[in-house]
């Protein structure tokens, strides 16, 4: 084989030796590692320090010092039973035992004055210097652990306390309840002797009753579809009068307002005699008392055949009837007054009338209501407005939906709504049957397992599917018992006293009085002999 001349020969290669190779291995991780151990010393400087600066922050928050830390430091043993002794001059305090009190109180204080001194001198407590305050105030924990002052003694004791303080409060609150309610029932002496004074003026001021008995056009418009009419069923001659002048004075055309009051026999004489001796922008008034309707018997509304029961009498009468269980409210005999129940039956009483606005007697208008006259309630029978902006006003607060008739028939989160300020169209009424209904829910209610309270439960089931809904602004409620916001006041067409806080009585929210007392006249004669102010 021929050989390549010497030029075009492949240089020999150098071999490296494996002990060089090994030893720049070595060095490589040598400088590795070196450069790490260096990297972990710098990154620790700065996490050492944050530690160190958050301890600082701790130490300075809490006013703690390093010879407080100390496991053997007199000052932190000190502290200690400061604690402890305080929490125990509150437990001998609830106990009663005030000598023992005072005296943890005046130990406390002799170990804050050698805890304060240290401070003031910036030098450490010795031994010494706390032996005795330390030992004196050791012997007064270990008597008050003698007393079974330990945590769970004293736990036992506080659940004892708060169990009777619950009892406690709740007899007040039901004596409260009941005072309240008495309060709220109760006729004011200026109220009864205004009644007095004004039926002794009927019969002996025959002027009045001619007045009275020379407005021949009134009769005419006491029929007048075209006129604005309203009624109100009350025994309250002051509380009614306001409704009738609070309307007058803020309406566009008062003479074109019809007030229909229907009174008792009792108030007859004296409703008459306010009404004919005071001019309300010339509304027309008319009175008349429910004994007079004789439709209205035991055979025909179940509420006066309720109350010929010995059971139904004990029941609202006696109050002996369930040991005292229903509370007072559900058992009020107001509940059973026809001036109450005759709303159900205003087509029988205003024969002649389409539509008419139910007032009660312890709201005050501040805007003209012409505007509710033209409203279109669609087919219902009932305008009102809804009170079901918070749950409490749901049918479920008022039926009974424990029981089968109520469960089948009403939609427990159904919107409930107000009576105070309705209007009613009086042809859908009848069309309708509406008394009827009323009539039916009542006989099904005579052992009070559909509802308990009032007429705003059968009126519930009454207007069900027959309820328009209003807009709120027209009737605002809640001035006898909340406060109301400042807005809705403002906007409110007809404020509603419901709740016992009327405003007549001694119990009325003050800050409310004041929109119910400005149309009351306490400049007239007679309010002034009756004290009335």
């Amino acid at each position: 084989m021929r050989r390549r001349a010497t030029d075009f020969r492949r240089p020999v290669r150098r071999r490296v030796p494996d002990a060089l190779w090994w030893a720049l291995c070595c060095a490589v991780i040598l400088l590795f590692v070196y450069i790490l151990s260096k990297g972990n010393k710098i990154e620790s400087r700065p996490a050492l320090s944050k530690r160190t600066y958050q301890h600082d922050k701790i130490m300075e928050g809490l006013n703690i010092t390093e010879e407080m830390l100390n496991s053997n430091s007199v000052t932190r043993q000190l502290n200690d039973q400061i604690s402890l002794a305080k929490a125990f001059v509150v437990i001998a305090k609830e106990s009663n035992n005030l000598q023992f009190a005072w005296e943890l109180s005046a130990q406390i204080h002799n170990s804050q004055t050698l805890l304060s001194n240290a401070a003031t001198r910036r030098v450490p407590l010795t031994t010494r210097e706390t032996e005795r305050a330390i030992h004196d105030m050791a012997l007064l924990l270990y008597q008050a652990q003698q007393l079974h002052y330990d945590s769970a003694t004293m736990i036992m004791r506080f659940k004892a306390k708060i169990q009777a303080l619950e009892e406690q409060m709740n007899s007040v609150t039901e004596k409260s309840s009941k005072y309240g309610q008495i309060a709220a029932e109760e006729v004011p002496k200026s109220l009864y002797c205004l009644g007095v004074r004004l039926t002794t003026e009927w019969f002996k001021n025959f002027n009045l009753q001619k007045k009275l008995k020379d407005k021949r056009q009134v009769e005419m418009k006491l029929k007048d579809n075209n006129l604005y009419h309203f009624c109100v069923f009350s025994d309250n001659i002051i509380a009614t009068s306001v409704v009738v002048n609070s309307t007058a004075m803020n309406s566009k055309n008062p003479n074109m307002i019809v007030f229909h009051l229907v009174t008792d026999e009792i108030n007859y004489a004296a409703m008459k005699a306010w009404f004919a001796m005071n001019d309300f922008r010339g509304v027309t008034v008319e009175v008349q008392k429910f004994e007079d309707f004789t439709w209205l018997n035991a055979s025909y509304v179940p509420v006066l055949k309720q109350l010929q029961d010995s059971e139904i009498q004990s029941y609202y009468f006696s109050g002996n009837s369930d040991d005292g269980r229903t509370p007072i409210k559900f058992r009020n005999p107001k509940y059973l007054s026809m001036l109450n129940h005759l709303r159900f039956y205003i087509p029988e009483v205003f024969p002649a009338l389409k539509k008419v606005v139910f007032l009660d007697d312890d709201v005050v208008v501040q805007k003209d209501l012409s505007g509710l006259f033209t409203i279109d309630l669609n087919g219902n029978v009932n305008g009102a407005v809804e009170t079901c902006m918070e749950t409490f006003h749901r049918y479920h607060k008022y039926l009974n939906y424990s029981h089968p008739l109520i469960r089948a028939h009403f939609d427990p989160d159904a919107c409930g709504w107000a009576f105070g300020m309705n209007v009613f169209d009086l042809v859908e009424w009848r069309k309708k049957n509406v008394t009827g209904i009323y009539h039916y829910w009542q006989e099904k209610n005579v052992d009070r397992t559909l509802w308990k309270l009032g007429t705003l439960p059968p009126g519930l089931l009454t207007f069900y599917g027959l309820t328009e809904p209003l807009d709120p602004s027209w009737h605002v409620l809640g001035f006898g018992y909340t406060n109301v916001d400042a807005q809705l006041i403002e906007r409110g067409a007809v404020l509603h006293f419901n709740g016992n806080s009327k405003p007549w009585l001694k119990i009325g929210i003050e800050k409310y009085k004041p929109l119910w007392e400005k149309y009351v006249e306490y400049s007239h004669p007679l309010l002034q002999q009756c004290n009335f102010h």
